[in-house]
């Protein structure tokens, strides 16, 4: 008896956890909550003095561990979901790659998706501009969003790994419901 009531113990915590990611990839797949995700492994912090946004050479890059992670990230969404699904990016390089190398759909580009580390961009401008648009309690498609640290942190008080995601609940709020964290692929 005891040994059983060790299993429970063990093992209880995960069947649960588990059953809660397969309802947060549920919620996902119809369009009531969204994944956004730190981009790839990309070693070190901040940007190099002279960043340029337009020019990748002057920024902070994925190494080939980030470019695994990305094509990997790809590969576990579509065992998640085979349709078309919405990608947004920071337009930093490193979340480009990130999205791009995921191979789920064209990635467009979005703005408020864009650092504000080390005084750059503005956070409660862009956290405002993320908040509203996704305040509806649904999105049309299954919807990834690739960004960075802080803008990962200002909407759910969480710090990520570089590659972790999070699947929210939709409508954002502030804190955002997180339903599952999911770990680097």
């Amino acid at each position: 008896m005891r040994w059983f009531v060790c299993l429970l113990l063990c093992v209880g915590p995960l069947v649960s956890w588990a059953a809660t990611e397969a309802e947060a990839w549920q919620s996902w797949r119809e369009g009531n909550a969204i994944l956004i995700m730190r981009h790839a492994l990309a070693p070190g912090g901040g940007d190099p003095n002279g960043f340029v946004l337009d020019d990748c050479s002057t920024q902070r890059n994925l190494n080939d561990v980030g470019r695994r992670q990305s094509v990997a990230w790809g590969q576990y969404i579509k065992s998640q979901y085979e349709g078309s699904v919405s990608v947004y990016s920071s337009q930093w390089c490193r979340c480009l790659e990130t999205a791009r190398l995921m191979a789920l759909d064209e990635v467009m580009p979005l703005p408020m998706l864009n650092s504000f580390f080390a005084g750059q961009g503005d956070r409660v401008g862009q956290t405002a501009e993320v908040l509203e648009r996704f305040s509806s309690p649904s999105v049309d498609q299954p919807t990834v969003l690739v960004t960075h640290q802080v803008n990962f942190t200002a909407l759910t008080q969480v710090f990520p790994s570089s590659g972790e995601a999070a699947i929210l609940s939709l409508p954002l709020t502030m804190p955002a419901k997180i339903l599952a964290r999911i770990e680097p692929r």
